[in-house]
């Protein structure tokens, strides 16, 4: 069997704060082949994108405790120096960020930006990445990249603005690429536009691809395999396919059941999740959604749900006591009907 490319093994990631320590991440453990995208879902402040820095190392130390394995092709990443992590990053691991606006400079042009990591990771004379800039422009899609290159990013479009940061990423032809809600602010259309780019240049790259999203509707059109994560743990993982037509989780059940759909009356109301997502300071005992699961009564053994913390299968399954003849019969008689 071959090695995952990237392979995470009971993650622990928590911060001092004056508080108290918040345990953002707690149990996580995930695999990505080569090639594949793993979207990965969930609510503010659900661990999504703590995990994702914690891949790349962008932590402070002083204030983070890190704990498991991170391997990246077999390399540990949690024990790797500083100078090793800035070899990885932007050559082997790049990242788009939610925001280009902010995570471009203002003071360089576009072009430089691309050009510089190119250099660094491969010896690269300025007159070569220069031009390796003016041809990632052009493979994102940005007309007339040879006069494009010279502009700073507030001369570009949020859309255009995204697309440079993806040319930026993708510089080095790195084996993995974490995009952190890269289309959140942008319309529908460049939303669309942002999401083939990032399916032409895998299949052109080969990349594997971190996809965070709080959208099931983007998943669905991005994804080959999907972990649903709610107060820093993993509740549910499966094939895009599994989860999102036979869920196993209630609180899948309530991401489904809460999407506005284009088809259903527009006076129709939608359905939250009852409650809000609970203080990492102070996680809940047992499972972390029981304060806000309307499923827990149908366990069998009185307070299981609020003493006992269930599981997670390493391949596919969900962290729910409820059994999986109840999971179905759930799905398919309450919860499926709403879905339609």
């Amino acid at each position: 069997m071959s090695t995952p490319l990237l392979s995470v093994r009971d993650l622990h990631v928590s911060f001092k704060t004056e508080d108290g320590v918040v345990r953002a991440v707690d149990r996580l453990s995930f695999d990505l082949e080569r090639g594949r995208t793993l979207g990965i879902v969930g609510e503010s402040g659900s661990g999504k994108s703590v995990t994702n820095l914690t891949v790349l190392g962008l932590h402070n130390p002083m204030f983070t405790t890190v704990e498991g394995e991170i391997l990246l092709e077999g390399q540990e990443l949690t024990t790797a120096r500083e100078s090793e992590l800035e070899k990885l990053r932007g050559n082997k691991v790049a990242m788009i960020f939610q925001d280009p606006l902010t995570a471009l400079s203002p003071y360089y042009t576009v072009g430089r930006q691309i050009a510089e990591p190119y250099m660094k990771h491969n010896g690269a004379s300025k007159k070569e990445a220069w031009e390796r800039a003016v041809e990632m422009l052009g493979k994102v899609g940005i007309p007339n990249p040879r006069q494009r290159v010279k502009d700073y990013p507030h001369q570009f479009s949020g859309g255009m603005r995204q697309r440079a940061m993806i040319a930026m990423a993708l510089v080095c032809d790195p084996d993995l690429l974490i995009a952190d809600e890269p289309t959140t602010a942008l319309d529908v259309t460049v939303q669309a536009q942002i999401l083939d780019l990032l399916k032409d240049l895998q299949q052109e790259f080969g990349s594997g691809i971190i996809f965070i999203t709080h959208d099931l509707g983007v998943i669905a059109d991005m994804a080959d395999d999907i972990m649903v994560m709610y107060a820093g743990s993993a509740v549910e993982r499966g094939t895009t396919d599994q989860v999102l037509r036979s869920p196993q989780h209630p609180y899948t059940w309530g991401l489904l059941n809460s999407m506005p759909r284009l088809d259903s009356d527009t006076g129709a109301r939608l359905s939250p999740i009852p409650g809000a997502p609970p203080s990492l300071l102070n996680p809940p005992s047992g499972c972390r959604f029981h304060p806000r699961c309307t499923f827990q009564d149908r366990v069998a053994g009185a307070g299981r749900c609020t003493t006992e913390r269930p599981p997670l299968a390493t391949d596919r399954g969900s962290a729910c006591h409820l059994t999986a003849d109840q999971k179905r019969t759930i799905f398919i008689e309450e919860i499926k009907p709403r879905l339609g």
